[in-house]
């Protein structure tokens, strides 16, 4: 076993990058076997779901940088000074994202093949902006409900079926006078 690592309760927008120091048949092992992958970091609750690996040279032009900007959403800055490690990198890789832990305080305890390369923390989403004042985003009247929907298609059967019943009416007092 490594070192111990402490993920708090609530953590949030925090990718760590994991260097898998076995053979392909190993990793492959992780990949495809329920509890692998939280047997090799040590803790039996983890969500696959948020819990990546990767073969370094599938990544092709891209590579991990490139992967983790682009598509773990981490900052530039943040990979570009973990770059050397990065690079030095072979093999495959686990990417390990905060959504795993269920929002739980948890102790990883890695194998020996797992080591921890670098722990990276995601910005969070800015979602102010200004007023959007085009003329489809100014509030609209609003569409009739299916119950007065309803309502108003009774209305017009009432008044066609009146108006039928009439003119039948009618016809009958022509023809029976």
């Amino acid at each position: 076993m490594s070192e111990t690592i402490s993920v708090p309760a609530g953590e949030r927008r925090v990718v760590r990058v994991f260097a898998l120091d076995m053979r392909p048949e190993q990793v492959r092992f992780l990949r495809e076997e329920p509890g692998a992958i939280a047997d090799a970091l040590g803790d039996g609750d983890l969500d696959p779901d948020h819990v990546v690996i990767l073969k370094i040279s599938d990544l092709e032009e891209v590579g991990l940088a490139g992967y983790l900007t682009e598509g773990s959403g981490v900052e530039a800055a943040e990979v570009e000074a973990a770059r050397e490690k990065l690079d030095a990198l072979y093999g495959h890789v686990l990417i390990l994202h905060s959504r795993a832990f269920h929002d739980r305080p948890a102790e990883l305890h890695p194998s020996s093949r797992v080591r921890l390369v670098a722990t990276f923390g995601r910005p969070a989403t800015d979602w102010s902006g200004p007023p959007i004042e085009t003329e489809s985003a100014k509030p609209q009247a609003r569409p009739p409900s299916p119950r007065e929907t309803r309502g108003q298609a009774r209305r017009i059967g009432a008044i066609v079926f009146a108006v039928f019943m009439a003119l039948i009416l009618l016809l009958l007092v022509m023809v029976l006078w």
